[in-house]
């Protein structure tokens, strides 16, 4: 399979974010929820044809669970038979228990398809990368996708949630500041991590709000500075997270669009309905529409 990402010949590039599967739980009901995620997802990309599946985070639960990676390989199942290129970071429960990063990471790169990979040795997390893609006509890069672990959980003495850390932040910085030299400009870009970073409190109430906020922000307490790098080095557009199952809503803050996905999976809480969002790119535009498509076929803008 070549999975060398690139703009398609009329132009476009579309992107589903799937995130907070919840595959594993080993109770009757649970697995019924597991098989319905399964055929929600293959009904989604069977409907949207995306270039690129993105997953956002909790795959799979790990605490209290057997054998967490049959749970992963179940989460992967209907992603890999799609036969499109996919690529993803962990959240805070794939690894909870039982169960190492570098494990699952092992695991989803046994399977066609596909990109994820650990990212460079030395700073904090297993799957900071970035993937390019191409223009439709071949040659250079178009558009920069950046993926960060955004860990999972803080020390006790601070509690809460982890958070990006200051190597990682230098680390993309320092990608960004060389597409840039590269491309003789900023090149447009889109980032995918599953903690929510603190400034989406301030999306909610930003510019271009749509969706939902049917929770808290369940962001860390500590503010690295990502959101800040991001506006200094002006490369980044959008950025797409999972994590609050309740949380839908897109916000524009300082010029970034800040996105929630939409929980895909039945084993988790939350009372919206489940489906995932889609990112629709234009080549040679620094924008991107997106929207989400529900379990019932709905599309919501």
């Amino acid at each position: 399979m070549n999975n060398e990402l690139k703009f398609r010949p009329d132009g476009t590039f579309k992107i589903v974010q799937l995130t907070d599967l919840h595959i594993g739980d080993e109770h009757a009901k649970e697995r019924v929820d597991d098989d319905r995620t399964v055929q929600l997802i293959e009904q989604i990309l069977t409907a949207e044809q995306p270039d690129l599946i993105v997953l956002t985070g909790d795959l799979n639960w790990s605490h209290d669970i057997t054998d967490p990676l049959i749970s992963c390989r179940k989460a992967l199942e209907p992603v890999v038979r799609s036969g499109i290129p996919w690529a993803g970071v962990f959240g805070n429960h794939d690894a909870e228990a039982g169960v190492t990063r570098e494990e699952l990471l092992a695991v989803q790169q046994e399977y066609a398809g596909c990109l994820t990979v650990a990212g460079p040795a030395g700073i904090h997390g297993v799957g900071n990368y970035t993937l390019p893609v191409k223009h439709s006509e071949g040659g250079g890069d178009s558009l920069m996708l950046y993926f960060f672990d955004s860990g999972s959980y803080a020390p006790e003495s601070i509690g809460g949630y982890e958070w990006i850390h200051h190597d990682q932040i230098r680390w993309y910085m320092e990608k960004s500041g060389q597409y840039t030299e590269l491309n003789g400009a900023p090149l447009p870009a889109l980032a995918f991590f599953h903690i929510p970073l603190p400034e989406y409190e301030f999306a909610w109430t930003g510019e271009q709000v749509t969706g939902v906020k049917g929770e808290d922000v369940e962001c860390p307490r500590i503010n690295s500075g990502l959101f800040s790098a991001m506006i200094e080095m002006r490369d980044v557009m959008g950025t797409f997270v999972g994590h609050d199952h309740d949380n839908d809503y897109c916000g524009t803050y300082h010029g970034i669009r800040m996105c929630f996905g939409r929980s895909t999976g039945y084993n988790a809480y939350g009372n919206l309905k489940r489906g995932a969002r889609v990112i629709s790119l234009q080549e040679s535009k620094r924008s991107f529409d997106t929207w989400i498509r529900q379990d019932d076929g709905e599309i919501i803008r």
